[in-house]
């Protein structure tokens, strides 16, 4: 389909003014081209072109209807604004003239103004004046309303006096606000003066209040009216400060009052008063018991009245139950540690450790049932610092150390005036020699270390520590004093009379004292000694055995002073008197129990093979044929069989038994070629590494037929082959003193004989 000629003309100059529509309209063109292809591209499909064109046609007129429709609405519209515009335009331009006009009317009429500022401040003082002759009236009745006020402060009408006090206070601070604002400072003093008697009113008032504040606790359960009327009171004041204080413009003189932190404050004084500064008397020994008794009743039953009755009786806002709350646990605190500034005994740091960890806590006070859930002091600090605590605790440790230590040297005392009487020790049901001692001692750290677990673990440990020291230090006088026995005994075998039994007494009481200790320890998991104790124990069984058996050597000296000789070597009773008074002593051993029984045998069995061997070497006897060899080394067998069948007999096994030393000794004498003397001595010392060749060269001359030759190999042989001593080795001969050998006197150039 093509254009005619008049439409191209027509559309040119529309294209070249819309080259939007040139756009769109050939690409409609494209598009009815693409569609129209793609439509009848077959040949049988024309038949439908005239049924295509009638409905397009359709479609084109019905567009382009909508289309005439909306321009020419569009065009209704337009016009219809531009006719507002030009309305606009018109009354815009009317009122520039009449403001035009208005201006040059007021430019005519400023200087009539100028008459008008003196009618304006005429009308201020008018105004001015009538607000005063209208309070004329109230500022004349002031003293008289003050009288009134102060009689009803008088009846106690509190209230009332209040609201007419308010009102009074009222006028006074318009006054001064107005005053203040228009700049005339000079007049305040005046007003000031005039309402003067404010003040006193102020002060009467604030002191009635305060005296009920102070009597609260009681006034809630006899008249709580009185209470909640000073409470009213307050609260009225309090938004009158706020209210003040906000528009912050003026504040009138004495505000703000703050009476509610003056309330507080009362308050506070009130329960910190008299019942917290107690006399020094009170605050110590036996009085102090009774004191915090008093203090935990009182408090106890105050809170219950503020927690019931109080609380009614105020604004929730203040808290009244929390603030009491803190200020009874403040006081404690400050008043706790006055108390501990006296010099307390220890019954009194006990009462106060025990008063402030314990019972404060319990429902016998802060968590009695009366007062939970509702008072709640874990949210406080505490009412002792653990340092405070710990300092504590030290003094009440010091104080229980003097008394145990003054108790012990009791104990102690009466312990040595125990030894010297003329009687035997205690037996138990067994036979074994004790005392009182260690039941007394124990009993009494036991005691302590006990009685302080009911405070806190830290002062139990503290105790019990303390209870180990001065355990170790009463062994120390303990033993001390034993030595001073002895020394005794030493003067006077006769005193003490049963000088022996006392010392196995002793030792069974140190055993008992052994084995208790471990009991002692909070931790029955724990049961282990500390060294130092066990050592002060060990030291005090050495010293105890040592004395025992320096009496048994007593006894065997006279017997050891007689070998050797030719009278022992022919075969005397020696070594059977020996036994008997071995015997003795194995009998009076046998009262203490078997542990140091055996310790016994085995120190006296030492001790025996010591003084036979000690006897034998320095006072050597040397053989002068074969035949004294043989007779010596049987005197030996027969003398070293006969104690070591004591001893057995007695319970000590002979593996353990130094006597071996003696059969030792007696092969080196016994053997018959000296020219393997050096083989033998080699096994005698590797058994016996503490002798030295002083030793074996005494036993040499014993012997009596050892060459010069044969003496120096052993001795090379001795010097080649040094000995160390292993551990545990219990030493024979390096107790044993040998005299030194003279040497011979030689002449110059010559040869020794």
């Amino acid at each position: 389909m093509g254009m005619s000629a008049e439409d191209e003309r027509a559309a040119s100059p529309r294209d070249e003014e819309w080259p939007e529509a040139e756009k769109a309209e050939n690409l409609a063109r494209g598009a009815a081209l693409k569609w129209a292809s793609g439509v009848f591209y077959r040949p049988e499909k024309l038949e439908g072109l005239g049924h295509y064109r009638r409905r397009e046609t359709q479609r084109n007129s019905s567009i382009q209807s909508r289309l005439k429709s909306t321009v020419q609405s569009y065009l209704e519209g337009v016009s219809a604004g531009l006719e507002q515009l030009r309305s606009a335009a018109q009354e815009v331009q009317s009122v520039c003239q009449d403001l035009g006009a208005a201006r040059w009317a007021l430019l005519d009429s400023a200087d009539h103004f100028q008459g008008l500022q003196q009618m304006r401040e005429l009308m201020e003082e008018h105004v001015q004046l009538a607000s005063v002759v209208q309070v004329l009236p109230q500022i004349f009745s002031v003293h008289e309303v003050f009288s009134h006020i102060l009689q009803l402060l008088h009846g106690q009408h509190l209230l009332e006096a209040h609201v007419e006090l308010m009102m009074v206070e009222q006028l006074r601070d318009d006054i001064l606000s107005q005053l203040h604002l228009r700049g005339l400072s000079s007049a305040q003093a005046t007003v000031l003066s005039y309402f003067s008697g404010l003040q006193d009113l102020n002060e009467s008032l604030a002191k009635q209040l305060w005296d009920i504040v102070g009597s609260s606790l009681r006034l809630v359960r006899e008249d709580p009216v009185l209470f909640v009327t000073a409470v009213r009171i307050i609260e009225r004041e309090e938004k009158i400060d706020d209210t003040l204080l906000l528009e912050a413009t003026f504040l009138p003189p004495g505000r703000p009052k703050g009476w509610r932190q003056k309330f507080y404050q009362v308050l506070q004084d009130t329960i910190t008063g008299g019942r917290f500064h107690t006399p020094r008397m009170d605050a110590e020994g036996p009085g102090l018991a009774k004191h915090l008794a008093a203090l935990q009743k009182d408090i106890v039953s105050e809170l219950r009245v503020v927690k019931d009755l109080m609380v009614q009786c105020v604004p929730a806002h203040y808290n009244i139950l929390s603030v009491c709350t803190a200020t009874y646990h403040q006081a404690l605190t400050s008043h706790l540690q006055e108390i501990l500034r006296e010099d307390l005994d220890k019954q009194g740091l006990f009462l106060l450790l025990e008063w402030a960890l314990r019972v404060y806590h319990s429902p016998e006070m802060m968590g009695h049932p009366d007062l939970l859930p509702e008072v709640d002091v874990s949210a406080l600090d505490p009412l002792m610092s653990s340092e405070l605590v710990d300092q504590t605790e030290r003094r009440y440790v010091m104080k229980v150390k003097a008394c145990v230590f003054e108790w012990m040297q009791r104990t102690l005392d009466v312990e040595f005036k125990e030894w010297f009487k003329e009687e035997e020790p205690e037996t138990d049901h067994q036979g074994f020699f004790h005392s009182a001692l260690p039941a007394i001692v124990m009993q009494m750290l036991n005691e302590n270390i006990q009685v302080a677990s009911l405070i806190t673990d830290s002062l139990q440990q503290k105790i019990y520590n303390m209870a180990l020291e001065e355990l170790e230090a009463f062994l120390g006088r303990l033993r001390e004093a034993l030595v001073q026995c002895g020394k005794e005994h030493q003067q006077d075998r006769a005193v003490p009379k049963y000088y022996i039994s006392h010392l196995l007494a002793v030792l069974n009481n140190n055993l008992a004292l052994s084995n208790s200790v471990s009991s002692l320890h909070p931790d029955s998991a724990c049961r282990e000694v500390p060294a130092s104790l066990q050592a002060a124990l060990d030291r005090m069984q050495k010293k105890a055995t040592q004395l025992l058996l320096e009496e048994l050597l007593l006894d065997l000296q006279p017997l050891c002073l007689q070998m050797p000789s030719r009278k022992w070597l022919s075969g005397s009773q020696l070594v059977g008197s020996m036994c008997e008074v071995i015997d003795k002593y194995a009998k009076d051993f046998s009262r203490v129990r078997k542990p140091v029984f055996t310790l016994l045998l085995a120190e006296t069995e030492l001790l025996v093979a010591n003084q036979y061997l000690r006897a034998l070497l320095q006072r050597k006897m040397v053989c002068k044929s074969r035949e004294e060899r043989g007779q010596l080394c049987h005197r030996l067998l027969q003398d070293a069989t006969q104690l070591r069948e004591l001893f057995c007999s007695l319970g000590l096994d002979g593996s353990q038994q130094s006597l071996e030393a003696v059969f030792a000794l007696r092969e080196l004498i016994c053997l018959k070629d000296p020219a393997l003397l050096s083989l033998e001595v080699l096994g005698f010392i590797t058994k016996y590494p503490d002798v030295s060749d002083e030793h074996i060269s005494t036993l040499l001359d014993i012997r009596g037929d050892v060459s010069k030759e044969v003496r120096h190999v052993v001795l090379e042989m001795m010097a080649q082959h040094p000995q160390v001593l292993p551990e545990g080795y219990r030493p024979i001969f390096s107790t044993i003193l040998v005299p030194v050998q003279e040497l011979p006197f030689c002449l110059r150039k010559g040869k020794c004989a």
